[in-house]
């Protein structure tokens, strides 16, 4: 088959074109084929994924203007107004007439200051090639040859630019010249193409609009001829040869109305058949292992590549099979023009569809589904249902059908993606998730059927709507989908496959997609013009079926073409959330695709990098201010001679622990570039940071022991104490890094793996400190307000009840707001930080000052 079939029949047998093997695999693969008695050219996948063929091609109703031999009289006036150019594409398709090797003038354009402005001329040499010469500011590029002078239609392009004077002549979709330096040099800034000029057809202006010579004139037939402000790149001029006009920055569009025709020039209405593209497709050559190339119209051999779980997934899925649906779709089928539907996924022979095929196929599939006995679909059933959507999906629907037939088509199609995405049959999503990567394939599926719908759209009628259950489509110019949340998810969720989310990881700014559930109905949207589907800015609003606490995120699904199992992923490349309520969440994406709104039931919120810039400036000037702070009081215990205590002791090494953990945090930006360093100061920040928290919970048990009774002397609590306070960090980070060595630091920080479990290495024991020393704030509470109470009563026995209330709170809080710093409990507003932004300040504010 040639490229395109080839590539088109493993698609439909669930299999992939083979791809390139490998350098070291190539010679064995090739002695393989040849066992098989394979030689010569196989076809080869592409690797970008990105060739496909034109549904047509196409023919184009348009007016020629017939220039006959040399005259001085012959012309056609552009009526359009020019505006002033600093770049610009003309293209046109001509005939050129070989009977004369003299200059002939395609076009000119003129303004009231210079005459030679903008031209392309050309000739015939004495080996039978047209060449051609552009003109800018009178300045000429050099005679270069395009294409033969063969009396065959050829296609040209002419490009220019201000900046550099970067010009290029493409002939036929190929670029042939281009260079730069096209413009007047003097004192200033190179110039553009004027505006508000006189562009000609087929003469050489020497005074504004006139003046012409015979042996400058064109001689031959010119159709197409387009001009636009920009320059093209060399995809969208094959497109612009292959006759699809682009509307972008358009100039001059080709149309007798806007011409001045000479009454000696010709005009005719023809109709021309416009140019195939011209790709070649890659091949393996069986007997030299090399890979070339070749025409993709070409007939070559080709084989079809499975994954081996997709390709045991269909076996078993045939040999479980009873071929109940193949059966009743056929026995309905009989009489009418539908083919057989095959039964073996393997060797069946995929047949193209034309348009009542297709639409009978799809009729009777949804007559058997809807009123089958057994509403649960087979493994096999779901894979020929799809198979055949496949097919459907790929018919090409030519100028002039029956628009009913059409709309009818839409109709079933509908209706059949609905039928098997029912409920019953997520198990059998499940059983086919290798064949099938899930649900997703069907939007895919979809999308490419509707694009066949444009005819159905005319100035009488605007838009379609075509809607079966939970699945619809609507077209406005832009298509529209949607697959609504009971159709879609169990299914996504069913086959076993949750989808892979691209986005940011944890270890940068605390968010995690491990519990991401997709929230709304999954939306398709692209916009079509001319049957060629274009990318554009799109904003849309989802409701949530989720209404609780939540994060949401815009998605899209992005389609893998690298590899043949990729499958596809959701991205948020491109999208931003607009606004995000409890219920609904409003996106914006600059270009059209598959949406969904993704929801993370309780996870961190995204911040901005601005800030996340503020968090990090607080946390750098408090840890600062902070490490100054303890450093001097330190100093002073030290050397003022403060009375040798428990207390004082552990004040000492708690100070010290907070200075040495702070002075790292403010460093550790530094060290993320060396691996090694960043290691190092990860595992003392640990180190010293749950330092910190032991001898905090130190300092509670200090408390407790004032409170409490403790059979126990001063010299014991002491040696119990530094054992907690410096014991306990090194045996919790030396068993850390015994068990979680290569897991230990983090992807872009140099701190603790927060996506796996080492983080809790740090967390399990903070948590349980910050419990037992609540606690102990708790019962010191209690005690400081009873003591305050009495002792009120005892000084102040006729004292007001407001002056008793007021001493009392104040005796609640001062032991409170001593304590909570000491205590480190300020380090609880860390659960809430994940609720708002604010509790990330009001958390980075209190423990940066600790």
């Amino acid at each position: 088959l040639d490229w395109w079939h080839a590539d088109r029949y493993c698609e439909r047998h669930f299999a992939q074109l083979l791809f390139e093997p490998q350098d070291s695999e190539q010679a064995s693969f090739s002695k393989l084929l040849q066992s098989h008695h394979t030689r010569g050219s196989v076809w080869l996948n592409e690797r970008d994924g990105l060739l496909h063929k034109p549904k047509w091609r196409r023919d184009h109703i348009v007016p020629v203007l017939v220039f006959g031999e040399k005259t001085d009289r012959k012309y056609v006036k552009v009526l359009s107004d020019f505006p002033t150019l600093p770049a610009v594409t003309a293209c046109a398709h001509l005939q050129w007439d070989t009977s004369t090797q003299e200059i002939a003038t395609i076009f000119s354009y003129a303004v009231p200051t210079f005459i030679d402005e903008f031209q392309l001329r050309g000739f015939v040499d004495e080996e039978g090639f047209v060449r051609f010469a552009l003109i800018v500011h009178g300045h000429y590029s050099p005679y270069l040859p395009m294409f033969r002078a063969d009396h065959q239609w050829h296609h040209f392009c002419v490009t220019w630019q201000r900046e550099l004077g970067t010009w290029a002549i493409y002939a036929d979709g190929k670029r042939r010249a281009s260079a730069r330096g096209l413009y007047a040099v003097g004192p200033s800034a190179p110039q553009a193409i004027g505006g508000q000029g006189t562009f000609i057809i087929g003469q050489d202006q020497d005074s504004l609009g006139g003046t012409f010579k015979e042996n400058e004139s064109f001689s031959g037939n010119i159709t197409d001829l387009h001009v636009w402000q920009k320059v093209f790149s060399a995809e969208q001029i094959e497109k612009v040869r292959s006759c699809w006009v682009v509307e972008q920055d358009l100039v001059f569009g080709w149309s007798s109305n806007a011409l001045e025709v000479e009454s000696t020039v010709l005009e005719v209405t023809a109709q021309f058949l416009c140019p195939g593209p011209v790709e070649e497709c890659r091949v393996f050559e069986v007997g030299s292992s090399l890979i070339s190339y070749a025409p993709c119209l070409q007939s070559l051999p080709f084989i079809c590549r499975y994954r081996k779980g997709a390709y045991w997934q269909l076996k078993k899925a045939q040999l479980e099979s009873s071929h109940s649906l193949v059966s009743r779709m056929n026995t309905l089928a009989e009489g009418t023009v539908v083919s057989p539907v095959p039964e073996n996924f393997f060797t069946s022979d995929v047949q193209d569809m034309n348009l009542s095929v297709a639409l009978g196929a799809l009729d009777v599939l949804a007559t058997v589904l809807r009123e089958g006995e057994t509403p649960v679909l087979e493994s096999s059933d779901l894979l020929t249902v799809f198979q055949l959507l496949k097919q459907v999906s790929d018919v090409e629907v030519q100028e002039g059908e029956e628009l009913e037939m059409l709309e009818q088509l839409g109709q079933y199609y509908v209706e059949v993606t609905e039928l098997i995405l029912e409920e019953q049959n997520t198990e059998m999503w499940s059983s086919v998730s290798q064949v099938i990567r899930g649900p997703m394939a069907v939007v895919e599926l979809c999308d490419r059927m509707v694009s066949h719908l444009a005819p159905l759209l005319t100035p009488g009628r605007t838009k379609i709507t075509i809607q079966h259950g939970n699945v619809g489509l609507r077209r406005v110019t832009v298509k529209n989908m949607w697959f609504g949340y009971g159709s879609l998810q169990r299914c996504l969720s069913g086959a076993g496959s949750r989808a892979a989310v691209q986005a940011t990881t944890a270890s940068d700014r605390g968010e995690k997609s491990l519990s991401t559930v997709v929230g709304t109905a999954i939306i398709s949207s692209s916009l079509l013009s001319d049957y060629q589907e274009m990318s554009t800015s799109v904003r849309y609003h989802l409701q949530h079926r989720i209404q609780w606490m939540v994060i949401s995120t815009c998605f899209l699904w992005f389609l893998l073409h690298v590899s043949p199992d990729a499958g596809g992923m959701w991205s948020t490349d491109g999208c931003t959330v607009v606004t995000s309520l409890l219920d609904s969440t409003a996106c914006f994406c600059n270009h059209t695709t598959n949406f969904a709104v993704l929801l993370q039931v309780n996870e961190m919120q995204q911040r901005s990098s601005k800030e996340e810039l503020i968090l990090q400036t607080l946390t750098f000037i408090g840890c600062g201010v902070s490490f100054c702070a303890l450093v001097i009081t330190f100093i002073l215990f030290m050397a003022v001679g403060v009375p040798k205590s428990e207390r004082t002791t552990v004040h000492k090494n708690l100070i010290f622990a907070l200075a040495a953990a702070e002075a790292l945090l403010m460093v550790s930006e530094l060290a993320k570039a060396n691996q090694v360093m960043c290691f190092t100061v990860t595992a003392f920040l640990h180190l010293f940071f749950m330092a910190a928290f032991s001898w905090m919970l130190v300092e509670g048990l200090l408390l407790w022991s004032k409170v409490v009774a403790v059979n126990m002397s001063e010299d014991r609590r002491m040696k119990f104490y530094y054992v907690t306070g410096w014991g306990l960090p090194v045996v919790v980070v030396g068993v850390t890094l015994a068990t979680s060595f290569n897991k230990y630091v983090a992807d872009n920080h140099c701190w603790l793996n927060v996506q796996t479990n080492v983080i809790w290495a740090f967390v399990g024991p903070v948590l349980s400190i910050l419990a037992v020393n609540t606690f102990v704030l708790f019962r010191v509470v209690m005690v400081t307000v009873s003591s305050a109470r009495r002792r009120s009563k005892m000084l102040t026995p006729n004292s007001s009840l407001e002056k008793q209330i007021g001493m009392q709170i104040w005796a609640t809080a001062k032991p409170v707001l001593v304590l909570l710093p000491v205590l480190g409990l300020t380090w609880l507003c860390g659960v809430l930080v994940h609720l708002s932004i604010i509790w990330a300040y009001v958390f980075i504010v209190l423990n940066s000052l600790q």
